[in-house]
């Protein structure tokens, strides 16, 4: 059965004061707390063996889901030592997994269908895939082309497309031969593995997604939620 984990460590530095009374996979959109939503889409994907990491203040996660039977999915607990990165925090859960396995986070809101990407996965064989979403950058001025000192091209105020890492990623066993204690999935990982040359695969979703790291997006969230005008729980 694939399993996956759910990233609850960190501090949330950047969400206080709402950080100051509880870890930020518990901040409340509406009439539950945001890691609510994250196991809610897990479940309606068919995951439901789930493995919580969690540090600070992780009394108040474990008290709040327990065993995980209240929300029809069954939770073990790691506890995270707060220094270690996104790679480190899975590297003590290693002899829970035998097969393709699942990371994402705690405090990511999304709608993606993590059964489609488990297809994706398995038809591309790969030691891990990454889910992308499209995003475009605005530019507020004129960017100019130059070749030496001579103007080659000029385009007014363009939109530049990428694909973004969402923190959805998902692996089959064998990575864990490549996690440090205190490795972080993008920085170190990755990087590595392509150095390797051990294939990476990209899989691009159109489904809702947003990080709610920030105080500011956390608080336009939680308003649109407030006013029943936010369509994505």
């Amino acid at each position: 059965m694939v399993k996956a984990f759910i990233l609850c460590g960190g501090k949330g530095t950047r969400l206080r004061p709402y950080t100051y009374e509880a870890p930020k996979p518990m901040l409340l959109l509406g009439k539950k707390p945001i890691l609510q939503y994250v196991v809610e889409n897990m479940k309606n994907s068919g995951i439901t063996e789930l493995i919580f990491t969690v540090g600070y203040m992780r009394e108040k996660i474990m008290d709040y889901f327990g065993n995980g039977s209240k929300f029809g999915v069954k939770i073990t607990y790691l506890e995270d030592n707060e220094e270690l990165n996104t790679a480190g925090s899975v590297l003590a859960g290693k002899n829970l997994i035998s097969e393709t396995f699942i990371v994402a986070m705690g405090d990511h809101l999304t709608k993606i269908d993590l059964k489609k990407m488990l297809e994706f996965h398995r038809k591309n064989k790969a030691i891990g895939t990454i889910a992308l979403q499209k995003q475009s950058t605005h530019i507020d001025f004129g960017v100019v082309k130059t070749e030496g000192e001579r103007v080659t091209g000029f385009e007014e105020k363009p939109v530049l497309t990428h694909l973004i890492n969402t923190g959805i990623y998902v692996f089959e066993p064998e990575i864990f031969s490549q996690i440090k204690e205190k490795d972080d999935f993008a920085k170190d990982i990755f990087p590595r593995l392509l150095n390797e040359k051990k294939k990476l695969n990209g899989f691009v979703f159109g489904e809702y997604w947003m990080d709610i790291g920030k105080k500011e997006v956390y608080e336009e969230i939680a308003d649109l939620v407030s006013k029943n005008k936010f369509p994505h729980l």
